[in-house]
Order: C-alpha cells, then structure tokens, then sequence
C-alpha cells in the first residue's frame, strides 16, 4: 500500500510538474512575444511622435504667417481707403473745375468772336477815313486820327466863313472843305469810341483767357494727380489680391498639418490601445497561473460569485463608456478597451 500509494503521490508530483514546466514554457513565450511588441511599438510610436513634433511646428509657423498676412493685409486696406478717399476728392475737384470752364468757356468764346468781328468794324471805319482824308490819306495814322486838329480846322474854317471877304469859288471850297473835315471828324471819333469799347473788350478777353489758361491748368494738373492715385489703386489692389492668394495658400498648408496630426493621434492612440492589450494579455496570464495554483484551495461558491461581480462590473463600465462615445465625447484607453474587447480578454 505504501509502494503504491507512493507511486501514485510520485506520479501526481510528476504531472504538477508537467503542468507547470509547461506554463512556465508559455509564460517565457509570451513575454518574449510582448518584448518584441512592445519594441516595435515603441518604434513607430517614436516615428509617430516625431512626426507630430514636426507637425505642430508646421502648424505654428503657418498660423504665425497668417498673422503677419492678416497685418499686411489690413494695413493695405488702410491705405487703399485713404487713396480712394483722395481719388474722391481730386474727382470733385475736377467736376468743379468742369463746371468753372463750361460756365466761363461760353463767354470766353463769345467775348473772342465779338472781338474778332469788332476788329474786322474797325478795320472797315479806318479804311473810309483813310480814303476820305485830305491829301489822298496818305497821312499817319496818328494825324488822321488827331481829333483835336481836325476840329481847330473845322472851327477856323466856319469862322473864315462867317468874318472874311470872299469870293464865291472861296466860300465854295471851304464849305466843301468843311464838310470833308466834319464827316472825317465824325468818322474819326466813331473809330475812336469804337477802339474804347474794342480795348475794353480786350482787356475783358486778356482776363478771361487768363482765367481759362489758369483753369485747363489747373484741370490737367488734377488729371495727373488722378491718372496717378489710379495707379497706386492698381498696385495696392494688385498686392492685396496677392496677399489674399498667399493666406489662402498656408491656410490650406495649415489645414492639411491639422488632418495629419489627427491622423497622427489616432495611430498613437492605436498604439496605446495595442500597448494597453499586450499588458493585460500579459497580466491576464499572471492571473491565470495564480488562479491555476490557487483554484485547488478555492471554495466553488465563492469564485462564482466573484465571477458574476466581475461580469456586473464590466457591463456598468461597458455601458458608460457606450454612452459617452455616443455623447461624442473622448474615449480613455481603458474605455476603448472595454468597447472593443470581449469580457474574456
């Protein structure tokens, strides 16, 4: 009895031995397993990691870049409202100026034909009195203009009429010659109230002219000042549009940096996940050896119970991490884990 019974003690010792040489082979397999994970995780978690840096700094820097562009930009804004405020104003000059011609071109126009038609009147007088003066009217212009002698003539001659002895060949010449004298005189004074009134009408148009010459001036002086803020317009607009091109262009950079770095995240994120798995895989397996030892001395009941305690733990967590996924809210790895996981993991 004693031989057998230490066969049997000696056989039952022999199969825990078995059995545990074969959990130890398994444990050391699963932890050469994770150590490989773990290093090919930590690989393309430190790729991923760098990568983000880079990304970040992207970020940054473009957002840094739209700022200076957004200052750029509205400080050609100002500029370009400051030039179309004085664009309106040299408009408004200009329109003034319009209107002071129009008023003034008309009776610079009509000033100028009414002289050039009294000097044509004048030249006509001043021919008859040249042809009807004494001597043929070959005198200056001065002498047959001289009014004052002309009337002493005409006054010398009536008096000789009237106080001298004369024949009448004598009375009848100087009567002729007395006419010939007055209607010179009178041709000679509407010539001279003539030259009055085509002087004054001169000075009017010298004025006038001047006036007109100041104004298309003053009109081609303002042209240019307008043909230049056009100008100033066209380049600021120009450099507006550019600097518009140039923000769209770091926006789009920045936002593709943005989509990357979720991306980026939700790989780190996997990795944490699959970290998190290989270390309860590992821990599960801890357990299950110290359960393998202990469940001989474990009362069946009391395992029951703690496995239903478990399963209700589970269920509750399960469903609170459901609720706040569907609330759109940001999952722990923990909580993703008891999504995705079955309750046996």
């Amino acid at each position: 009895m004693l031989i057998v019974l230490g066969g049997v003690v000696q056989e039952q010792n022999g199969g825990n031995t078995a059995i545990a040489s074969t959990a130890s082979a398994t444990a050391s397999a699963i932890k050469k397993d994770n150590r490989i994970n773990n290093n090919s995780i930590d690989s393309n978690q430190k790729t991923l990691l760098e990568f983000k840096r880079q990304l970040i700094e992207e970020q940054k820097k473009g957002e840094s870049q739209i700022d200076r562009i957004n200052q750029k930009i509205e400080e050609t804004k100002k500029i370009i409202d400051e030039e179309r405020v004085k664009l309106e104003e040299d408009r408004l000059k200009l329109k003034h100026t319009n209107e002071a011609k129009d008023a003034d071109y008309t009776k610079f126009t009509e000033l100028k034909n009414n002289l050039i038609e009294e000097r044509k009147r004048m030249k006509t007088l001043d021919t008859k009195a040249s042809s009807s003066g004494v001597g043929g009217g070959g005198r200056p212009r001065r002498d047959r203009y001289n009014i004052t002698n002309l009337t002493k003539a005409l006054d010398q001659i009536e008096k000789d009429i009237q106080t001298k002895k004369l024949s009448k060949d004598e009375e009848r010449r100087l009567v002729l010659k007395s006419k010939e004298i007055a209607t010179r005189l009178h041709a000679l004074k509407v010539i001279n109230k003539k030259e009055d009134t085509y002087k004054s009408m001169a000075m009017k148009f010298d004025d006038l002219r001047g006036k007109m010459t100041k104004i298309f001036d003053q009109k081609a002086e303002i042209g240019r000042g307008i043909g230049k803020l056009k100008e100033n317009l066209d380049e600021l607009l120009n450099k507006r549009e550019d600097l518009y091109e140039e923000r769209r262009m770091i926006i789009h950079q920045v936002r593709e940096a943005g989509a990357k770095l979720e991306m980026v995240d939700t790989q780190l994120n996997a990795i944490e996940f699959k970290r998190s798995r290989l270390q309860y895989s590992s821990d599960r397996q801890r357990r299950q050896n110290v359960d393998r030892r202990s469940s001989r001395h474990e009362i069946p009941q009391d395992k029951m119970k703690k496995n239903r305690e478990n399963h209700e733990l589970w269920n509750s967590l399960k469903e609170v991490a459901m609720k706040k996924m569907s609330g759109g809210g940001k999952l722990t790895f923990d909580e993703m884990k008891l999504i995705y996981s079955d309750e046996s993991d």
